[in-house]
């Protein structure tokens, strides 16, 4: 069979059109999706998950000096109603290097909003800790024995629905 030029042209015209309203159809469905979930979650907690690898031989000091200086402020905002939940966990045996982390804490917020709106803790800390000089001297050693920090955002995956 023979196509002449001007039905192939036809033809690819057609279907660069299809692709056009195809491509176009799937970023507004991911939009509205998108608007959609953000609307429904809204008020739904959003957890955040923070891994700390200390350098070798550190990792307990790590630990004291977050239960002294950063566990207290994460407590008060807590109570403030701004997380729901902060807990912390660690492996029971180890994994190859690069897979390597001491610490994970899981923060539960209140909400992605509050999750991300730049709270200001700076108030707190000077409440809980009179000597700045001390706090600030040990939060630097803090992140200074660390080789290694990172946050994730997580969500639960439905295993029993859709």
């Amino acid at each position: 069979m023979h196509i002449s030029s001007s039905n192939t042209q036809r033809l690819l015209a057609m279907a660069a059109l299809g692709l056009a309203m195809l491509l176009w159809g799937s970023t507004m469905g991911a939009g509205a999706r998108q608007s959609a979930m953000a609307a429904e979650g809204k008020e739904q907690p959003f957890a955040i998950e923070y891994y700390y690898k200390a350098k070798w031989g550190h990792a307990e000091e790590f630990l004291a000096l977050f239960k002294k200086n950063h566990y207290p402020v994460l407590k008060k905002e807590v109570e403030l109603g701004r997380m729901l939940k902060v807990s912390m966990t660690a492996p029971r045996y180890h994994t190859t290097e690069d897979g390597r982390w001491d610490y994970r804490v899981t923060i539960v917020f209140k909400n992605a909003a509050i999750a991300n709106d730049n709270f200001d803790s700076s108030a707190l800390i000077k409440e809980l800790y009179p000597d700045q000089e001390t706090y600030k001297k040990e939060e630097q050693r803090r992140f200074e024995i660390l080789d290694a920090h990172w946050d994730l955002p997580i969500k639960d995956v439905e295993l029993d629905g859709r």
